[in-house]
């Protein structure tokens, strides 16, 4: 549950002169988030939330772009071995970043078919 800046700022504010206990029951908020916000504001200076920051887990799609480009025929399990993860994080990064691994030879070739058969 989110609390608002200012009731944050009134927390504090009581907790300076009281007990830690007397504040957890003045403002019915929990022992662990008052220490939190006490915490937040001794290393920002601000009570205000932190931005939120996600990053990837294992494959750097950066990283894994500029690995298609240097090598675009290679398979799914050398992506994997040379990220050190499994073949399925790696079809779901390239699926994230909608890249898909068509083979020009295998495209040719179903091309080819098609056209045998209108023939």
């Amino acid at each position: 549950m989110a609390y608002l800046l200012d009731l944050r700022k009134k927390v504090m504010a009581y907790r300076k002169n009281n007990s830690l206990q007397a504040t957890r029951e003045t403002f019915n908020i929990s022992i662990t988030t008052i220490m939190d916000w006490e915490e937040l504001l001794r290393t920002t200076g601000s009570l205000s939330k932190r931005p939120l920051t996600r990053g990837f887990k294992k494959i750097d799609p950066e990283k894994l772009a500029q690995y298609i480009i240097e090598k675009p025929d290679a398979y799914l399990r050398e992506m994997a071995d040379h990220f050190g993860c499994t073949v399925w994080a790696v079809s779901q990064a390239l699926d994230k970043q909608k890249i898909t691994l068509k083979k020009l030879k295998h495209a040719m070739l179903k091309q080819a078919k098609k056209s045998a058969r209108s023939l």
